[in-house]
């Protein structure tokens, strides 16, 4: 199928850094971890135009121009949590299904959190907004692949480990900071660094699970899928863990 052409709206304003902005959007996601909201503000910050390079690379893809073309509005999948259950024992969507009920989560959740920000940002409604959606609302079902959980140690392993797939210098920041502030709290054993060059590594050695068809992903044995994207286990992140758990630590992680 040939590469299409997306709209990207013209009048769409050229991005610039803004490291002063993105440094005080840090200052409060490091106050409260659960304020999510400072994260859209820090990639809108620093990120420049990777999501526009980004784009442009899922739509080379060998199934972008057809998923492109459907342009599903992936938290009505997510969240249909009736159909899911009708998916195999061991399958991607039980193993979400599972995650986002244990967690607390809903797809629809993370579309209102970034709805928050974006009031205060002009919005455009073009190509790229839908594939900037995509991004947002995949982030769970990486959770579940990969194996990173979402304590502070996880989050951040699991932001490096997108970086090194989708780039773009908001994520990158998050991931360090978040490691540098972790790594003033645990033992040296629990090797933070080593965790995150883990993530990076199995990040830039696996398929992108924004490329993916996400509903054939979902009913996909989650085995079968990890194999067949080259998910590997993130050994030194679950090490580190068990580390935390000896220490007593895992807590304060949670709170992080």
């Amino acid at each position: 199928m040939t590469t299409p052409t997306p709209f990207i709206d013209p009048s769409r304003p050229k991005p610039r850094m803004k490291p002063l902005k993105a440094w005080r959007h840090m200052q409060k996601l490091i106050a409260d971890k659960e304020d999510t909201e400072q994260v859209f503000h820090i990639i809108e910050a620093l990120n420049g135009d990777s999501v526009v390079q980004d784009f442009h690379r899922f739509l080379a893809t060998e199934h972008g121009p057809r998923l492109f073309e459907e342009r599903a509005f992936l938290p009505d999948i997510l969240d249909d949590h009736d159909f899911i259950k009708t998916m195999p024992e061991g399958s991607v969507g039980q193993a979400y299904l599972k995650f986002m009920t244990r967690e607390g989560l809903s797809a629809a959740g993370l579309v209102a959190e970034s709805e928050s920000h974006r009031r205060h940002v002009q919005q455009f409604d073009d190509d790229l907004h839908w594939y900037m959606n995509r991004l947002r609302d995949t982030h769970d079902l990486y959770h579940v692949l990969t194996g990173y959980g979402r304590d502070a140690l996880g989050e951040a392993a699991l932001l490096r480990y997108t970086h090194s797939q989708h780039r773009g210098r908001g994520i990158s920041f998050i991931a360090f900071m978040g490691a540098r502030q972790i790594s003033k709290h645990v033992p040296q054993e629990a090797r933070i660094k080593e965790v995150m060059a883990e993530a990076r590594r199995n990040g830039a050695a696996a398929a992108r699970v924004v490329d993916q068809d996400i509903l054939a992903l979902l009913r996909e044995p989650l085995d079968a899928a990890r194999a067949r994207m080259g998910i590997v286990r993130p050994d030194a992140y679950r090490r580190a863990l068990e580390i935390l758990s000896e220490n007593d630590l895992v807590p304060m992680l949670n709170a992080a």
